[in-house]
């Protein structure tokens, strides 16, 4: 029993760092290097060209309040480029873009987020490009602040701040990103994010990468571009606002969506091979991602442990009636509305969406497609 046992405790423990651990680990890192936290950079003495790409299909609905929200930017006109791609609409995203007065309206066959934004990449003009989902809404000195890092050669990527709005559903989606925005602020301090949004963010156009149909910008970026000595920072003070997805089968879903194409960039993307990576970045990466993304087969590790070691001492039957404790709240939780309740059914939804990823990827093959989320235009 005691190789189980073993099991059992670094089991537990990994989910415990890696939801808890890690947090105080990255603060106690930062003070001790005596790093400060990441300061307003310098104005720029230049503004450079930006690129404002908007990858959309079947968008009809907000598509041009994004051109409209684009064009009233605080940015200077004339060193703006704005791009909608749409990837293959069968609506009047397309019309309704270029009447709205974007640049550039790239009308593409249907062949996913990614395509979309690979090609107009290579139609951009700007010396830095800018990322935004159709339905996000810029604050005016958003792109303004998203771009001030890239003052720096070192840096290669730049995140903003999203808020969610909630439209008054069961959704926790805002409250655990909030929590998600602090650990981007410290890895900024430390040695760069690990994964940006899609609803606001920056890449030099010098280091952008074609990535394929499968890959995704928030995650393979900041990684990538880390092997190439870049490093990738959130810029809290670059706002923007999204509608969140209102019930929490629909954050489900779309976690699940988005989980599917995770196995290929950890896996075949090479997050994994740690070469060219600086020490802190790696630990930043082993922590944040590989862990939270082996978080469902942990729990399941820890549960069946757990199992065997019941009768082993009184700890073990405190171990397993706590967790089935999780999972009657995380039950309770769909017709409750006390807080604790909710929190384990958001905490239970959002690892599962994790393994029902992999076993889409499993049955389905890599993703190609893509979706807007339900309730968020």
């Amino acid at each position: 029993m005691q190789f189980v046992a073993v099991v059992f405790w670094v089991s537990a423990g990994l989910i415990v760092y890696a939801h808890l651990g890690y947090p105080l680990a990255l603060r106690t890192l930062i003070a001790l290097r005596r790093k400060p936290t990441l300061a307003h950079p310098a104005t720029l003495d230049e503004l450079p060209r930006v690129s404002l790409i908007v990858a959309a299909y079947d968008e009809e609905e907000v598509i041009a309040a994004k051109v409209a929200n684009a064009l009233a930017l605080d940015y200077p006109r004339e060193r703006l480029q704005i791009l909608v791609a749409s990837d293959g609409s069968s609506d009047a995203t397309v019309e309704r873009a270029r009447e709205a007065g974007a640049d550039f309206v790239l009308n593409l066959p249907r062949g996913g987020k990614i395509a979309a934004q690979n090609a107009a990449a290579e139609e951009a003009s700007g010396e830095i490009l800018a990322f935004s989902d159709a339905n996000s809404e810029w604050k005016p000195d958003a792109l303004r602040h998203l771009i001030e890092p890239f003052a720096d050669p070192a840096i290669g990527y730049a995140c903003g701040q999203v808020r969610f709005l909630s439209a008054g559903g069961d959704n926790l989606e805002g409250a655990y990103w909030r929590y998600e925005m602090k650990l981007r602020e410290m890895e900024s301090a430390l040695a760069g994010v690990t994964a940006g949004n899609g609803a606001i963010y920056a890449v030099r156009a010098s280091a952008y990468i074609a990535l394929d149909p499968s890959g995704s910008h928030d995650l393979s970026f900041p990684f990538a571009l880390a092997k190439r000595k870049l490093r990738s920072l959130y810029v809290p003070w670059a706002a923007a606002e999204e509608k969140m997805v209102p019930t929490m089968e629909g954050e489900f879903a779309r976690k699940r969506r988005m989980m599917v194409g995770i196995w290929d960039i950890v896996v075949g993307e090479g997050m994994l091979r740690p070469r060219g990576y600086s020490p802190f970045y790696a630990f930043e990466l082993a922590s944040h991602r590989l862990l939270r993304y082996l978080t469902p087969f942990l729990h399941l590790l820890a549960f069946v442990a757990n199992v065997a070691l019941l009768g082993d001492g009184w700890v073990y039957t405190v171990t397993f009636e706590l967790q089935l404790l999780v999972v009657v709240a995380a039950l309770l939780g769909r017709w409750s509305s006390f807080a604790p309740l909710r929190i384990a059914r958001y905490y239970a939804m959002t690892t599962g969406s994790i393994a029902a990823g992999l076993w889409d990827r499993a049955r389905n093959g890599p993703p190609s497609s893509w979706e807007k989320a339900e309730g968020t235009r």
